[in-house]
């Protein structure tokens, strides 16, 4: 209370009680306050009516008025005090003892016992008060002139802002300023959160105050749903710290996932979920499983996922993946995109979970899971004890109509040799159900579309036959009929309408053979979820590498569709420059050679990118223009996954060097990957290493361990183990020059074998210098790029000189795992055109991360030209006449070139853009690429005499395309010009 109390009165009482200012332009007058606190029973007036506001007020008086203020509970039957009529008779007693014992109000005289209940209260005793009650803090230092006593206590009252200093503190306090006091403080004190509102998921808190006032907070981190958590506010400059619950009953998380049989999984949700997205089967993925169906519990919490008839059954006490995609809660707020582990548990026989007569000619059979066909027989069924004639049809999964001549009256059915798919055997138990003559024919429960070529029409008992079916007119018949129990579901090569459709039915019979045609209103719903990619995986097999893309729904796949999965144009892959990657396997435009393969089963794609990639580099594969197989086709957006070869490759033996260190041989063991150091795959075991010696025909001689001991062998980095040769079958005078290191029975940190296909692999042992591998290239006029056999890891600029440019390099930075290294260059130093210019290493400083030096060059190499083109305007005019014919010229940096081979004048034309502003209709442009200049036409609706002409072109495009290029085919970048037109055209 004291609290709340000090953030009122150091706001509220700045109205001020000596300033006389409350609350600005709506302050009341002090009888409206005293009336006001009248009402409460915290103020009293005098016997003739009147407030007595110029009047002083006790010490009782204000004893009770505190007690009212502050809700303090009044105490009977104590009398601290020694006043004379100090007792039980005495109306202030109650009050008084509350104060005391709240430890607001003390006795004039402690030492005597003396309250003075019929003293007057001087300001300074007031602010004793207030400064007790509301516990501000009493300072040191003060500068009053209240009693010694009183001197703190003011000074607290003076700083809070509650006093003026120049007040005279031992003079009596009016009825009217102390009205005014508790009025402010009851008005704050009364401010409240009467009730709360919270909205956009958590995010936002609507606070109703006890004023009528609304205060809204929106918060940094959404509430989690139906928890109690704190929110702070401030409101009037009072702090609020309200214990708030956002209670839904949308779901927020999936609860669980679980199978207790073999063909259907349970998803549950915490709360309440979109019926359309969560009974789209397409929305849930199992490798290697293909569902039927997706159906919604009752109360919108828990899907249950069933495994097609034919599809391969859930592995019993297997752990499992279930990727969920794009499910959405109940009100849009979330949408599930997961993959959850479970693992599937079948330990429960089967068991009838219900019979019911179909009239007096057939009786239904519903198991509590799944059960195999096979075992679904008329041996299997036995009424009354005694074998029937029966026909029996299996309803996937768990229903058995059985086909025979019934009495009308109670039955006893007998089951036995019914399986699961897990192979678990029913108990044979005796079940009762009724038969009764059943005259009616199936009448339509509910009626449901799945896009626009698929309906399902509920009965309200068995259908045993349909004979026809079509929508809106006999012309689009159903294309098939599938009954299952109650449910019949039409499918239609043609599609409905968007609007109402009526379905008809005919014939359409029970076994009792009862029959009617029907019809059914139905407004299709469509479907409008895009596809997405949920997962990427990058592997080497064969050689090949090869992406498999995991989607979140089925695809197009239809052979005459460009947005079909299976077209290699959809598929574009660009190195880490951004450039298109045109190696063998890959096309011009970096789409795959060979088509992929799409696999609807787990949503899969299986892209072949050839076996030409570069093993230590990393890739971009974009996917995009993909559909899915909505009628109305939702298209993938553009996705880009990033493909690391490294950590696609097999384990292989990358580098085998040798040296020798203060008289003995040491072997340098270079892996692809990170190393296991444990288990059996350990790479740290002598054993594992052995060395040969090539002969004159490269046949290896011998095979010879090359350390003894474990201890002969350490882990110098993560892929890389230094062996001493300590073997002692290697013969004296073993030539190194000739060896073959072997490595068998390695893993790496993954637990996979480096295998070649005999779990052996290994290389030739070379020197420990560091070799310029490839071609140098001029990537820019500021850098040169050269790549190294080995990871550099310190480099010295000063072993580098470059001819045929303007200075030397200034500078240099690494890439590709360090293996690149990219020399800069100040003020554009390199020529545009490269043919000129060479690369010297003069001297062998810059080392790997073993201490291995590079390589001194022996001859000059010649740098490769990969500096792209770029352009500057020339002009920007309109013809004279009508100012309606715009021509621009751009002046190339080096000569150009158009690949009319593979690109049409109208892709070229398209990379352009000319615009003259709003309101001018811009046609017809046209580019024409010269031997070092481009002239783009285009035609306006209109005169732009005094308009702003823009041309942009798009170098993104190009780029991937390299349509526009300079004689070395590199790809001309993105450039934007613009030019004000004279007012009139000369």
């Amino acid at each position: 209370m004291k609290k709340i109390l000090s953030v009122a009165l150091s706001t509220a009482m700045a109205f001020s009680m000596f300033a006389s200012v409350a609350f600005g332009d709506t302050a009341t007058t002090p009888q409206q306050q005293f009336d006001a606190l009248k009402a409460k029973g915290i103020f009293n007036g005098y016997p003739d009516g009147t407030a007595g506001l110029n009047k002083e007020m006790t010490r009782a008086e204000f004893a009770k008025v505190i007690t009212k203020l502050l809700g303090l509970k009044e105490i009977t039957g104590v009398y601290s005090y020694n006043d004379k009529n100090y007792n039980a008779k005495n109306w202030a007693a109650p009050y008084i003892e509350a104060v005391t014992a709240a430890g607001i109000m003390e006795g004039k005289n402690t030492e005597k016992k003396i309250f003075d209940f019929n003293g007057k209260v001087t300001i300074e005793e007031m602010a004793t008060i207030l400064t007790r009650a509301l516990d501000l803090e009493v300072p040191t230092e003060t500068n009053n002139t209240a009693s010694a006593w009183a001197k703190g206590y003011v000074q607290a009252a003076i700083n809070a802002g509650l006093l003026d200093s120049s007040l005279n503190f031992q003079s009596n306090a009016s009825r009217e300023l102390l009205v005014g006091a508790a009025y402010a403080v009851d008005q704050e004190q009364s401010l409240k959160v009467a009730s709360y509102d919270v909205t956009e998921a958590g995010k936002v808190v609507t606070f109703k105050m006890s004023d009528g006032e609304s205060v809204k907070v929106t918060l940094d981190k959404a509430l989690e749903a139906n928890k109690e958590t704190e929110v702070k506010f401030t409101y009037k400059d009072k702090e609020f710290t309200e214990k708030v619950t956002y209670v839904t009953t949308v779901a927020q998380a999936v609860s669980s996932v679980s199978a207790t049989n073999l063909k259907e999984i349970t998803v549950k949700f915490d709360g309440t979920v979109d019926q359309i997205s969560a009974e789209s089967k397409n929305n849930y993925v199992v490798s290697g499983v293909t569902f039927k169906s997706a159906t919604l519990s009752d109360d919108k919490t828990t899907v249950t996922l069933l495994v097609e008839q034919n599809s391969s059954a859930l592995t019993n006490q297997r752990a499992t993946s279930l990727q969920i995609n794009n499910v959405k809660n109940a009100d849009a707020t979330k949408t599930f995109t997961q993959k959850v582990e479970f693992t599937p548990l079948d330990v429960a026989v089967p068991e009838v979970k219900e019979v019911q007569a179909l009239g007096t000619k057939a009786f239904k059979v519903v198991f509590s899971e799944p059960v195999k066909p096979e075992s679904v027989i008329s041996s299997s069924f036995r009424v009354d004890n005694n074998v029937i004639a029966a026909s029996v049809k299996y309803v996937y999964p768990n229903t058995a109509i059985v086909t025979t001549d019934l009495t009308a009256g109670e039955h006893t059915l007998r089951v036995s040799g019914v399986q699961d798919y897990s192979g678990l055997t029913i108990v044979p138990v005796e079940s009762k159900f009724t038969a009764a003559v059943d005259t009616a024919a199936p009448k339509v429960v509910s009626v449901k579309s799945n896009d626009l070529k698929e309906v399902t029409v509920e009965f309200d008992e068995t259908v045993k036959s349909v004979a026809s079916a079509y929508a809106n007119a006999t012309g689009n018949n159903a294309q098939s009929i599938e009954i299952n129990d109650n449910k019949v579901t039409l499918k239609f090569n043609n599609p409905l309408n968007v609007s109402e459709n009526t379905v008809y039915l005919t014939a359409v019979s029970d076994y009792s053979n009862n029959s009617a045609s029907v019809d059914a209103k139905v407004t299709p719903t469509l479907d409008t979820v895009r596809p997405t990619v949920v997962a990427t995986e990058f592997k080497v097999e064969n050689g090949n590498y090869f992406a498999e893309i995991t989607f979140s729904k089925s695809l197009q796949n239809d052979p005459n569709r460009s947005d079909r999965a299976t077209n290699p144009e959809n598929y574009v892959l660009k190195d880490a420059d951004g450039k298109v990657v045109t190696v063998t396997g890959l096309t011009s435009k970096g789409n795959p050679v060979i088509a992929p393969t799409y696999n609807n089963n787990d949503k899969k794609v299986r892209v072949n990118l050839g076996s030409s990639l570069k093993e230590d580099a990393t890739y971009t594969l974009t996917v995009s223009g993909i559909a899915d197989t909505a009628y109305i086709g939702n298209v993938l957006l553009p996705y880009t996954a990033t493909l690391n070869a490294n950590t696609a490759q097999n384990g292989k033996v990358t580098r085998v060097w040798s040296s020798l260190s203060e008289g003995t041989r040491y072997v340098y063991v270079q892996f692809n990957k990170t190393l296991a150091t444990t288990g059996e795959g350990n790479a740290l075991e002598a054993a594992k290493y052995t060395v040969s010696s090539v002969d004159a025909n490269g046949n290896a001689t011998g095979s010879y361990q090359i350390a003894k001991e474990n201890n002969d062998i350490n882990l110098i980095s993560t892929n890389t183990v230094r062996i001493a040769v300590t073997g002692s079958n290697i013969p004296s005078g073993f030539d190194w020059s000739k060896a073959v290191v072997t490595a068998s029975y390695i893993k790496d940190s993954e637990g996979n074998y480096f295998n070649n296909g005999s779990y052996n692999v290994g290389d030739k042992v070379s020197d420990s210098k560091v070799a310029v591998t490839g071609d140098v290239y001029a990537t820019s006029n500021n850098e040169i790029k050269v790549k190294f056999d080995a990871a550099l890891s310190s480099v010295n600029l000063g072993d580098f000189q470059v001819n045929g440019v303007q200075s030397q390099p200034t500078s240099y930075t690494l890439a590709d795992n360090n293996k690149t290294l990219l020399l800069k260059f100040a003020d554009n130093a390199v020529p545009v055109d490269a043919d000129d210019v060479t690369l010297e290493i003069v001297s062998t400083q810059t080392q790997d991360a073993f201490g291995n030096k590079i390589t001194a060059t022996v001859t000059p190499i010649d740098v490769k030209d990969g500096i792209a083109p770029t352009v500057s305007l020339t002009n920007i005019v309109a013809d004279a006449a009508t100012g309606k014919a715009i021509t621009i010229t751009v002046k190339g940096s080096e000569s150009l070139k158009a690949d009319t081979d593979n690109y049409n004048e109208a892709y070229i034309n398209g990379l352009f853009t000319v615009d003259a502003g709003t309101g001018v209709k811009i046609s017809n442009v046209q580019a024409t690429v010269g031997t070092d200049s481009i002239t783009i036409t285009a035609t306006a609706d209109t005169n732009v005499a005094g308009k702003v002409v823009n041309v942009k072109f798009d170098g993104d495009k190009n780029k991937a395309a390299e349509a526009i290029t300079d004689g070395r085919g590199n790809a001309l970048g993105e450039f934007t010009f613009g030019k004000q037109l004279p007012t009139t055209n000369n």
